[in-house]
């Protein structure tokens, strides 16, 4: 029997089945080879004695740190246009996690009614040539919610950002209208800041979405210097025609993400982000 994990807790595991959630224990199997489940995760379960064991886990498209989870497939990235305002190196380092770790990011930029004409411009024209999809919000008033709602379906998704953005206003107003029928939204609703200390997805119509305490970051401590580009998806047409094999676009000469820059086809301060961070990764290999 197939299914997919929705809450681990305590060494047992709940999975969703077309029988319903079935409690299951993991075969020791797995602890011997150093692998574990995580919630998203695909299993095959058997029932022995009326207890579920995952005999199986399935091949993961994606797996996340922190949060512990499997199978993410995108992330609301989500930043206030005020209170707090955007700072522009966070979100970039958001957006090159979601990259890495194989997420679609979607941007969604809060607090409408507080932003400045001219910082929400200049904030757009910075990710123009990423190719992401930004949603605007006004999380308190509704406004919005129904477009993220259409991008939940189908997908397991996970929200992040910095504190203070929004995003419990943004998991209530989901929820408020997916789970209120079901009578599962109380506890979600109500609980203080560090209530849930487990990560669980919530299965809404036509998609998922990972609730989890704390999540405000991805974490980047991983990325190489040869796979940081890659993190950028304005740069992807560039990559490989550069004179020099091996280009980490910076002070190479002949060097087509250079002239791509120069171009106005990728946004001079997203280039800077990258040849920061390129610079903090060279920096930590040294030590």
């Amino acid at each position: 029997m197939r299914g997919t994990i929705m809450k681990g807790i305590g060494g047992f595991y709940y999975v969703n089945t077309d029988r319903g959630i079935i409690e299951c224990r993991a075969r020791g199997k797995f602890r011997y080879n150093g692998l574990f489940p995580m919630v998203g995760d695909k299993v095959e379960i058997k029932l022995e004695r009326d207890q579920g064991i995952i005999d199986e886990i399935c091949p993961r498209i994606s797996q996340l740190k922190r949060p512990a989870v499997a199978n993410v497939t995108q992330a609301l990235v989500v930043f206030a246009f005020n209170h707090p305002e955007i700072n522009e190196d966070l979100l970039n380092k958001f957006l090159i996690s979601c990259e890495f770790n194989n997420l679609k990011p979607i941007v969604c930029f809060n607090k409408l009614d507080l932003a400045d004409k001219e910082k929400k411009l200049d904030v757009i024209d910075m990710i123009r040539n990423t190719g992401y999809e930004v949603i605007f919000l006004k999380a308190k008033e509704g406004y919005g919610i129904d477009k993220v709602r259409e991008k939940l379906k189908d997908n397991i998704t996970v929200l992040c950002g910095p504190s203070g953005v929004g995003k419990s206003t943004i998991l209530n107003a989901i929820y408020g209208k997916e789970l209120m029928e079901t009578g599962q939204i109380s506890h979600k609703l109500n609980r203080g800041k560090h209530t849930t200390r487990h990560s669980e997805i919530i299965e809404l119509e036509d998609g998922f979405m990972v609730d989890t305490p704390g999540f405000s970051s991805l974490d980047i401590g991983h990325i190489t210097k040869d796979k940081l580009q890659y993190c950028f998806p304005e740069f992807i047409e560039f990559i490989g025609i550069c004179k020099f094999t091996g280009c980490v676009h910076h002070k190479e000469p002949d060097c087509a993400v250079k002239s791509a820059l120069y171009d106005d086809k990728i946004n001079k301060r997203r280039y800077d982000f990258y040849v920061k961070t390129l610079n903090e990764i060279s920096s930590k290999k040294k030590y």
